[in-house]
């Protein structure tokens, strides 16, 4: 193997060499010198080493690593840290190795990769098939726990900081989201599960050096499930919490979080514990350290408490809580001074006193006794107690056990209460463990906790030794098992690899007698003992073990070789950490407490149990543990997630090499390697290796058309030895790839310079002819340019003699030109002015005349002016005059109003007196049909003559308004008589001036005239509106009458039982027009039963015996409506088929409702047989052609409803008791007699869709059929989906494609080809036959619309998200293959036309742009605003990067974009990780209802019912015969 990697080492090869700061760094060979080689590394530095310490790079490792490192081509420490630093980079924190999950912690919140949507990804999904996750190890666990019965545990390791908590509470988040009840009430398990790690977090979790939320304490939760792998209990498993951080915490470290918490709880809960700033407290103020950046104490306090809620903790008990750790913070205050006697002590001031006093009060507890329990001690003897007082250096030390032994009771006591909250299932026969415990620790100072932790490790690696089991080791077993399975699966020899064993560490430890933890609890119970004592026992008895060593410059410290390396501890104090009893005063103290909840923490023990009781240490009681849980993990079965801190300084996007390494090799991953390297490392499948290799031997693979004898041949052509083929793979030896790798870029070297001299040979050719071509065009542009000279000096001469021709011909016509100019303009100034002249004369001339006209006009208008004057003047005196005359009449006419009243209140008699008529004329008709037409003539006259009254009475008030109108404007003609007498026109003048005086007050007395002839004309005009008033009644009761001779014409020509069941409609219409209430008592069926009513004192006799008539004809209706509703279920309930586009059933309905008025009933029971029909109808969901039967029904009824149904008093509502208001008298009475004789002919006849007021019935029928046809539509679409989600999962894989030139398999390739064509063609079929059903059933267009929509954007989602999560699926190849799978889509989109298909295309944006991405040659050309703005506008900064990370070439080998358009995306990223929206990058499925009742509305017209006919089946029933209206 060696030799083997020699050989594959040559110049210009791509190797790692080891470096002292990178740890392992790349670079090529630029010598070798036999076992030595020189490399040039990247960082322009070179390097000599050994061949044995050079390990081969591959050169086609894909620049964003593999999710599964047993698919590198290297298997070796270089290859495995440089895949998880690639993978880092790209914030791709997981990572397999086999079936163990690698997490490298990134220091920051990524909410994406952790949200419900997630979960439901990896839900089922097989382990490998999706990116790596913590939620695909617990999905496995799970899926094997229900499948095969077997317990499972995922066992969570690594370092402090590397994120084994976060991890921890993810796997439990994923078991509780599979393992929760769907519907439950109050506090479930799961839930109490998840809030129990606040819980513990907060009193067992600390900052340490290297971590701000370190567990302190190991945890192993044991989730239970039922059969149906539903959670039905869980517990919780502590162990070894550190209680000597209580009281003691080294800088920058912290004490417990809840500490800390308390301090800044709300500040009334502060005053009753008395606490404040935590810097006051001892126990806290011991370290620099108080405020973590970006937590919030109170916030996270109130977060406990509410998880203490959801897990079962009362207030009183969560009250009593934090009243210790209050007590335990006030006694850390406590400090001891030297008291009266010797070697004794007391409370050093009154700040000392109080706080003694504050903790006495919150432990009620006596202050005296606390006091002495800490500066005291008993000594029980056979005869006597003697008490011996402790120096202030041992009460501080008493001081500090209480406070430690009170906070372990503490932590105990939640962890029981945890377990008996959440319960237990003892009927359970599985469970999933969950093991989160500390990993190995080497610090500066290294003291019992750390002893006790790597004594953990050393344990459980000699488990994995013992017992195929490990934590950190435990799945080293597991990947050589791994690797034996795939042996044994592949036929291949193998032998067992031996192992390296830890047995000695661990007899060095834990080995009875003589061991490390023995001497420490034998010097523990030696009274004199110190822990230099300690130190020198260990010195003497382990002096030659080769584990343990001796530390030069140090008295007490000790070495011990673990299998992770060395490490020194500080035996300090080992003896007081190691001690575990309880003082026996401070167990009487708190025993005695008031307090129901510190008096059970410390329960009191029987006599002989505490003289019966054995000296306890916590080493001994933590190796009991320990065995404990080996126990119980050897009866699981183990899934495995290693945690890895990237970095010390606990900062993103740091990633040191030297510390993964490390975690690498303390974490086995490196022993993994060496597992694997010591069998066959490297593997690849018969496609893979002949793909990469087949270039050594071509003519090998010419004449084959099987895979194995192919690579067989191959192998035999380049005399490789040591491999072995399986049935599906190749597996090489370590160094054998190496080897191939050499000869295979020889021979692309070889292939090159070939290439290269082609093109040189290509290039020489191409440069002679391109001179030789540029020499013929130079001599051709230099002939050329002779003749053009030439040539232009002839043009030259030519242009000459041109120009001097055309000169002398312009001299010569410029100069008569001007001589012509000269002679017009001395003639046409001539003529000009004797023109002037002519003009001057005439305007003399007019002017004069204009001068006379004006001044004889002037005179003129002056004398006419004065005449009018005194004419107009007389005018008015005589007007004056008559005015006054003219109100003396319109007095008197006023007066005569009353005789317009007395005819309006005659007229009112008349119309009263003709009502009471017309109606006992009604009743005589119905009981004597042969005086029927008699009764019509008389009251055809009555009418005549009323209206013959009326028109004479109007006749006769616009004959009086006519006349007096006439009076008013005659007027005295006063002629005028030309004036000859001057004097008398001066006389007329005076007196002119006289009457103006008169004139003016006769204007003011005409004016208060004028007011009161308005008056009189409101009131007159009130009158009238009463007047037309009687005008209206007498139209409706004419209207009346007219629908009473269509009643009766009806009865005619029905049966002698049919006129009696239907003698209460005339009734009914009577009653309405006379106003006689009548309640609707039931209305059933579509039957209205009336209530019997009091009819009033003035309706006749004849009405009132009808009333009471008998019940026998009402109950009969009763019964023929309710087998008429039957009759229309029994027949609706068939598929009646469509009729002009249209479903019959629908419009059925709608018709036997509206004739039926159930939509105006209050109380009806026909919608609810309605709805129990379209319930039973649609049971069977999984029939879309009876779905879409039923959807297009319903669309339809519920349009009808839409459009007819109004609510009561809403503006739209119609009323057709009231006809339209008429402009005129006479053309009210014409339109009401029309409108009555034609108005519901009109609507039966012609009008499909009426409107009516629908009362709460008919509007709940509307509402409950709205939510069946969003039922039935979502039933359709989630059918389609569930059909469409298998194939698009095979749509989605990544076509397997073979060169046709390798293994002529072309018949086997085209199969396959077949195949994958196949799945796209089944969803093209699937949506041909739900586009046929929509079409064949009628479904509104709108609904197929959304439908197809909605499937295409799952297709959309679908496709998209497994292309996100599955590296292999991000390839060229198939990019091609879904590319041309969409193209057949938008051929269907196309042939389905828009009526249908409408946007769907619209909804493949996403995977349309990123398999555009996928296709696009020369990626690493393309600018990132390319990307963005041209070819994926639409996808965001996430998906992209997550798309340009995971891409691969299996077809041409090209490369990804940039490393700069990278570099963009992920500072991009990093701007936006804090939101967890922005960095989602998955699809959601829009599941919702997308059209609402007016999109179904208005797609559909109320003439598309117009030809439509009903269920014939019910044409043949007599009872439905209105259907044929």
């Amino acid at each position: 193997m060696l030799q083997a990697a020699q050989a594959s080492i040559a110049v210009g090869s791509q190797v790692w060499v080891e470096d002292p700061d990178e740890a392992w760094i790349d670079g090529e060979v630029i010598k070798v010198n036999g076992d030595t080689v020189t490399v040039k590394c990247s960082n322009d530095k070179t390097v000599t080493a050994k061949s044995a310490n050079v390990h081969a790079k591959d050169p086609e490792e894909a620049p964003c690593g593999v999710d599964d490192m047993t698919k590198l081509a290297y298997l070796h420490e270089p290859g495995v840290l440089k895949n998880l630093k690639s993978r880092y980079d790209m914030n791709e924190i997981y990572t397999y190795t086999g079936n163990i999950l690698i997490a490298v912690n990134p220091f920051r919140r990524l909410p994406h990769l952790y949200d419900t949507q997630m979960m439901q990804q990896y839900k089922g999904a097989g382990f490998g098939e999706l990116s790596p996750h913590p939620f695909a190890v617990a999905d496995v666990a799970y899926r094997l726990m229900l499948n095969e019965g077997i317990s499972q545990s995922i066992l969570v390791s690594g370092e402090s900081g590397a994120g084994k908590t976060e991890s921890t509470k993810m796997i439990m988040r994923y078991l509780a989201y599979m393992g929760g009840k769907a519907a439950s009430e109050g506090r479930t398990v799961e839930k109490q599960v998840l809030q129990s790690n606040p819980v513990l977090e907060a009193f067992g979790n600390a900052k340490t050096v290297r971590n701000n939320n370190s567990s302190r304490f190991g945890k192993f939760v044991e989730i239970q499930f039922d059969q149906r792998g539903r959670i039905s209990g869980a517990a919780v498993r502590t162990y070894l919490l550190e209680r000597s951080r209580v009281c003691q915490i080294s800088d920058p470290e912290r004490n417990y979080h809840c500490f800390y918490m308390l301090c800044a709880a709300p500040p009334e809960e502060r005053e009753r514990y008395k606490l404040g700033d935590p810097r006051t407290f001892h126990y806290l103020n011991q370290s620099n350290c108080i405020k973590l950046e970006g937590l919030d104490e109170s916030k996270e306090y109130l977060e406990t408490r509410k998880a203490m809620d959801i897990i079962g903790i009362s207030s009183e008990e969560q009250e009593a809580i934090f009243r210790v750790v209050a007590a335990i913070l006030h006694l850390g205050n406590v400090e001891f001074a030297e008291g009266d006697d010797a070697d004794s002590s007391k409370p050093k001031d009154e700040k000392s006193l109080f706080h003694l006093r504050t903790a006495a009060e919150l432990f009620m507890c006596d202050e005296n006794a606390l006091k002495d329990s800490l500066c005291q001690r008993i000594i029980v003897t056979r005869d006597e107690n003697i008490v011996k007082t402790l120096d202030p250096e041992a009460a501080k030390g008493s001081r500090d056990a209480l406070a430690k032994t009170v906070y372990s009771r503490l932590f105990d006591w939640l962890v029981n209460k945890i377990n008996n909250s959440i319960g237990q299932d003892p009927d359970s026969k599985c469970l999933i463990g969950v093991l989160d415990i500390y990993g190995f620790e080497s610090f500066k100072t290294n003291s019992f906790e750390q002893f006790c932790i790597n004594l953990t490790n050393e344990k459980l690696q000699q488990h994995f030794n013992q017992a195929n089991f490990n934590l950190y080791f435990c799945f080293l077993q597991h990947v050589f098992k791994m690797e034996q399975e795939e042996y044994t699966k592949e036929e291949i020899n193998w032998s067992y690899i031996e192992f390296i064993d830890n047995q000695d560490v661990l007899d060095l430890i834990e080995k009875k007698p003589g061991g490390i933890i023995s001497l420490l609890d034998e010097a523990c119970m030696l009274p004199r003992s110190t822990h230099e004592t300690f130190a020198q026992k260990l010195y003497q008895t382990f002096k030659n073990n080769k584990r343990f060593t001796k530390p030069k410059l140090s008295r007490s410290d000790f070495t011990i070789c673990h299998y992770a390396g060395d490490v020194t501890y500080q035996t300090e104090l080992f003896l007081d950490k190691n001690k575990d009893y309880v003082v026996a005063e401070h167990q009487a103290l708190l025993s005695a407490s008031k307090c129901a909840f510190v008096s059970g923490l410390f329960p009191l023990l029987s006599e002989d149990s505490s003289k019966s009781s054995k000296f306890s240490s916590i080493g001994s009681r933590f190796k009991q543990q320990l065995q404990s849980l080996l126990e119980t993990l050897s009866a699981t079965e183990p899934h495995y997630i290693r945690c890895v801190k990237p970095n010390n300084l606990l900062k993103p996007a740091i990633f040191e090499n030297q510390n993964v390494l490390q975690q690498l090799r303390c974490g086995g991953v490196m022993e993994a390697i060496r597992i694997s390297c010591a069998g066959y490392p490297t593997r690849r499948t018969f496609y893979e290796f002949i793909d990469r290799f087949g270039i050594l031997a071509p003519d090998v693979l010419s004449g084959s058309s099987d895979e194995i004898s192919a690579v067989r041949r191959l192998l035999e052509k380049v005399d490789l030895q040591g491999y072995q083929i399986g049935k599906t793979k190749v597996f090489l030896r370590a160094g054998q790839m190496a080897e191939l790798d050499a000869r295979r870029n020889e021979v692309l070297g070889r292939s090159a310079s070939l290439i290269q001299r082609k093109v040189r040979s290509f290039l020489a050719q191409k440069s002679f002819i391109a001179l030789r071509r540029s020499a013929l065009q130079i001599q051709t542009v230099c002939r050329g340019e002779l003749a053009r000279r030439v040539y232009h000096n002839l043009r030259r001469e030519a242009a000459s003699l041109k120009i001097q021709t055309l000169y002398r011909m312009y001299t010569a016509r410029k100069a008569y030109n001007e001589l012509s100019a000269s002679a017009v303009t001395i003639q046409s100034g001539l003529r000009g002015m004797c023109a002037r002249k002519e003009l001057h004369f005439r305007r003399q001339t007019r002017a004069a005349i204009v001068i006379q006209s004006r001044c004889r006009q002037f005179l003129a208008r002056l004398n006419y002016s004065r005449t009018k004057k005194a004419a107009i003047t007389t005018q008015c005196a005589w007007r004056g005059k008559v005015a006054r005359k003219e109100l003396r009449k319109l007095k008197m006419a006023a007066r005569e109003t009353g005789a317009l009243q007395a005819a309006k209140n005659k007229l009112e008699k008349q119309v009263e007196e003709l009502t009471w008529r017309l109606q006992l004329e009604k009743r005589m008709r119905a009981d004597l049909e042969e005086a029927k037409s008699q009764e019509n003539a008389k009251l055809q006259a009555a009418l005549q003559e009323v209206q013959q009254q009326y028109k004479e009475t109007k006749d006769m008030l616009v004959q009086e308004r006519e006349a007096a109108k006439k009076a008013a404007d005659i007027a005295p003609v006063i002629k005028e008589v030309p004036v000859i007498d001057t004097e008398l026109m001066n006389k007329l003048r005076d007196e002119n001036d006289k009457l103006k005086t008169l004139v003016s007050s006769l204007e003011q007395k005409i004016d208060d005239t004028e007011k009161k002839y308005q008056e009189t004309s409101k009131i007159s005009e009130e009158r009238l509106k009463q007047a037309m008033d009687a005008e209206t009644k007498i139209v409706d009761l004419n209207m009346a009458m007219l629908r009473l001779q269509e009643k009766i014409s009806t009865m005619e020509s029905e049966e002698k039982v049919q006129r009696q069941a239907l003698l209460s409609t005339p009734v009914k219409s009577m009653s309405e027009h006379l106003s006689i209430p009548i309640a609707p008592k039931n209305l059933e069926n579509g039957y209205h039963e009336v209530e019997e009513h009091k009819e009033p004192q003035s309706a006749p006799p004849a009405i009132k015996e009808y009333g009471n008539g008998d019940p026998k004809l009402r109950k009969s209706g009763v019964d023929r409506q309710l087998e008429n509703v039957d009759a229309l279920i029994d027949c609706v309930g068939k598929n009646l088929g469509y009729c002009a586009g249209k479903p019959v059933a629908a419009f059925t309905i709608y018709k036997c409702l509206l004739h039926w008025k159930s939509f105006e009933a209050e109380k009806t029971s026909v919608f609810d047989r309605l709805i129990q029909l379209i319930g039973s109808a649609i049971e069977n969901e999984d029939d879309n052609d009876n779905l879409a039967y039923w959807l297009s029904n319903t669309s339809s009824l519920l349009f009808l409803l839409q459009r007819s149904l109004k609510a009561a008093g809403a503006p739209g509502s119609l009323s057709r008791k009231k006809p339209p208001q008429p402009t005129s008298l006479f053309g009210r009475m014409a339109q009401g007699l029309r409108s009555a004789s034609f108005a519901n002919m009109h609507v039966e006849a012609t009008d499909v869709v009426r409107q009516v007021e629908a009362k709460y019935p008919a509007l709940l029928f509307k509402q409950q059929l709205t939510a069946y046809v969003e039922k039935i539509y979502g039933i359709v679409r989630d059918n389609i989906k569930k059909e469409l989600s298998s194939l698009i999962s095979l749509c989605i894989q990544a076509p397997r494609t073979m060169k046709a030139s390798m293994l002529r398999v072309s018949g086997r390739l085209s199969g396959q080809s077949q195949s994958q064509s196949n799945h796209w063609q089944k969803i093209i079929e699937s949506l041909d036959k739900l586009l046929r059903i929509l079409q064949d059933n009628h479904v509104p267009p709108v609904l197929a619309q959304k439908i197809f929509t909605q499937i295409f954007s799952y297709v959309n989602v679908q496709l998209f998200n497994s292309l996100l999560l599955r590296r292999e699926c991000c390839s060229f190849s198939n990019g091609e293959y879904v590319k041309a799978g969409l193209a057949e889509l938008e051929l269907w989109c196309a042939k389905a036309t828009t009526e249908y298909a409408a946007s769907s295309w619209d909804e493949l944006k996403h995977i349309r742009q990123a398999v555009g991405f996928l296709v696009i040659f020369q990626k690493f050309r393309i600018s990132y605003d390319e990307i963005v703005n041209d070819l994926c506008p639409i996808l965001s900064v996430q998906q992209l990067y997550r798309i340009c990370t995971q891409y691969w070439d299996d077809k041409y080998n090209t490369q990804s974009v940039s490393s700069d358009v990278l570099s963009n995306m992920r500072v991009l990223m990093t701007e936006d990780s804090n939101s967890a929206e922005s960095s989602s990058f998955l699809l959601d499925d829009n599941s919702s209802i997308p059209f609402s009742v007016d999109d179904i509305t208005n797609s559909m017209q109320e003439k598309d019912f117009s030809d439509l006919k009903p269920a014939e089946e019910l044409l043949e029933n007599p009872a439905f015969q209105f259907l044929q209206d």
